[in-house]
């Protein structure tokens, strides 16, 4: 199996999926930044990113089988990226304008229908435009940002790869 391989590919951008997880956990349990709504759809989205990518690893598809995991991990990076947008532009507001913080996600899970949970948690709050942490000047979303942009790269890779 050549590392240019689809097979070989997919494995790849599964291991790069676990360090970003290390990554996030690392921040989480060492650091002490707590994840936000968004930053817990961000790494959803990866996990997701990573079980197609292991699942096409594991399977070794031909062209057709390549070009559907290819899809659907197209179409969890672009949902990591537009999280990953949101949380960016919230960054970017002024404090008078940031949502305010939600209830905890039991309480919400007692009184509010999923559908409202759900549209409430993807539309962020004060939480989620707080920087905590940088690395070279960047925030961590702005490197989910990256990450999903490169996600996003590969998925387009190896949809429209030959071969």
């Amino acid at each position: 199996m050549s590392l240019s391989s689809p097979r070989s590919l997919f494995l790849l951008a599964f291991v790069g999926c676990l360090a970003i997880m290390a990554g996030a956990l690392f921040l989480e349990h060492y650091v002490g930044l707590n994840p936000c709504p968004l930053c817990i759809v961000q790494r959803v989205c990866v996990i997701l990113f990573a079980l197609v990518c292991l699942a096409a690893a594991v399977h070794g598809p031909a062209a057709l089988g390549r070009r559907i995991y290819a899809v659907l991990a197209l179409l969890f990076a672009g949902f990591g990226a537009a999280t990953a947008g949101r949380q960016i532009w919230l960054q970017g507001l002024p404090a008078d304008e940031l949502p305010s913080c939600l209830p905890s996600l039991d309480y919400m899970l007692d009184v509010l229908p999923f559908q409202e949970i759900l549209r409430l948690v993807l539309h962020g709050t004060a939480d989620c435009a707080e920087v905590g942490w940088t690395l070279f000047g960047m925030s961590v979303p702005e490197w989910s940002m990256l990450a999903f942009v490169a996600m996003i790269l590969f998925g387009l890779f190896q949809l429209f790869r030959r071969g």
